[in-house]
């Protein structure tokens, strides 16, 4: 498909939402810093093989900068426990209870003054400094060899070729949750999660991009940050994440969640090359992979799982979940189809203002320059008309008329609000 999208307004979007690199250098030195701490010899959790490492949006290079002056960055690791604790001796409590310890110490080592939170799955430890963070810490142990080989079947059956399913399958855990019928006795029945198999299987979609793996040619692409791959599909996560967080500023909770756009995202992206092309391609195609029964947005990962799984519940009927996608859906095609192809300065300002919180300073004045030319141009023409019906030049003012240049900037190009939308 070609796209219509513009490029220079799509890609000074995405320079105004940038993360700064120092949130992942931060980012990365916190987790590490952690990561250490939960390896001292003193530590509680040191005798069980403690690995800490980033989940999410950080590790999947597709973080934006919070919304408002107060927002906050969310960073989400994992911390495995390797060995020792098992399903059989231990309850999700036990496990939870164990790196909360661990974490108790480290909030006070660090001068850290908000208290350790306990949320249902993970527990969260609060930054108030220069670059405001909550980092959510996940416990979890490996998933049992029989429940990964069920993983690695069912991803097949959805189409994984058999490498990719075994290397995701490796990385299943099974992670605490409060919820649980048997959070606080021994049970097999632990929730499953694998946000490294995820990251994986998001990382293949990427390499769809050629020009990704051409650009990277000299280099292993596994040895380089997520975040500095900077390839189509990640720049389109970004865009719709930050459009839906501007849209939904007023009400948070009912906005589309991020896993959700991102696995539609994934799946829409075909390999383009550009990010206008990718955005514009998968805005058309998302709506394809919803599926209208249950589950509705599966975990590609884990295809029991339904990533929509809240839309049909009654706990959260009052906050439309659904309908509140598919009118997010609709206002990111206008929206991004009014940034990406509008020629009139005004409309491009307005949308950018109300939809995305920003201003597009350099394309506005770009059509601002085309606007001004079109206004000479048929000024001119306009003369050139009025000279040859006065002048008495009869046909060759006519045909000085009729052979003038349609230069104008915009025939074909200049949209109307209702005809961009």
């Amino acid at each position: 498909m070609k796209t219509t999208y513009q490029n220079q307004p799509v890609k000074e979007l995405l320079q105004n939402i940038e993360v700064p690199s120092s949130a992942y250098e931060m980012a990365e030195t916190r987790y590490n810093d952690l990561g250490k701490w939960f390896e001292r010899p003193e530590s509680k959790c040191s005798s069980h093989s403690p690995h800490v490492y980033p989940q999410g949006s950080f590790r999947l290079g597709t973080v934006i900068r919070p919304v408002g002056k107060d927002g906050e960055f969310d960073l989400d690791l994992g911390c495995r426990l390797r060995s020792g604790i098992t399903k059989a001796i231990h309850t999700q409590k036990d496990l939870k209870k164990l790196v909360g310890q661990d974490l108790e110490d480290y909030r006070l080592a660090r001068g850290i003054e908000s208290e350790l939170e306990e949320m249902h799955r993970c527990w969260r430890l609060q930054y108030l400094d220069k670059l405001n963070f909550h980092m959510d810490v996940v416990p979890s142990i490996p998933e049992e060899g029989e429940r990964r080989g069920m993983l690695k079947k069912a991803m097949i059956t959805e189409g994984f070729v058999e490498d990719l399913a075994t290397n995701v399958a490796e990385h299943a855990g099974a992670i605490t949750d409060d919820r649980h019928p048997n959070y606080n006795v021994i049970a097999p029945d632990w929730r499953v999660s694998n946000s490294e198999g995820y990251a994986i299987w998001f990382e293949s979609r990427m390499r769809q991009a050629q020009q990704l793996l051409e650009k990277r040619a000299a280099a292993r692409l596994d040895a380089i940050p997520a975040r500095s791959w900077r390839s189509p599909l990640q720049q389109v996560v970004q865009l719709l994440k930050w459009h839906r967080d501007h849209r939904f500023q007023k009400n948070p909770d009912s906005k589309p969640i991020s896993v959700i756009i991102t696995t539609l995202a994934a799946h829409s992206y075909g390999g383009e090359p550009e990010v206008e092309s990718a955005l514009e391609n998968v805005l058309s195609r998302m709506a394809s992979f919803v599926r209208s029964t249950t589950p509705r947005v599966p975990n590609p990962i884990n295809p029991v799982e339904d990533f929509a799984d809240k839309w049909g519940d009654s706990a959260y009927a009052h906050l439309a979940l659904e309908e509140n996608f598919w009118r997010w859906l609709q206002w990111a095609k206008e929206d991004f189809g009014v940034i990406a192809t509008t020629a009139d300065p005004l409309l491009l300002e307005k949308v950018a203002s109300n939809s995305f919180g920003t201003s597009l300073p350099m394309w506005t004045e770009e059509l601002n320059r085309n606007a001004r030319k079109h206004a000479s141009l048929l000024e001119k023409a306009a003369q050139i008309a009025t000279g040859a019906k006065t002048s008495g030049a009869g046909v060759i003012g006519a045909a000085g008329v009729s052979n003038l240049p349609h230069k104008f900037y915009g025939d074909e190009t200049i949209h109307s609000e209702n005809k961009t939308r």
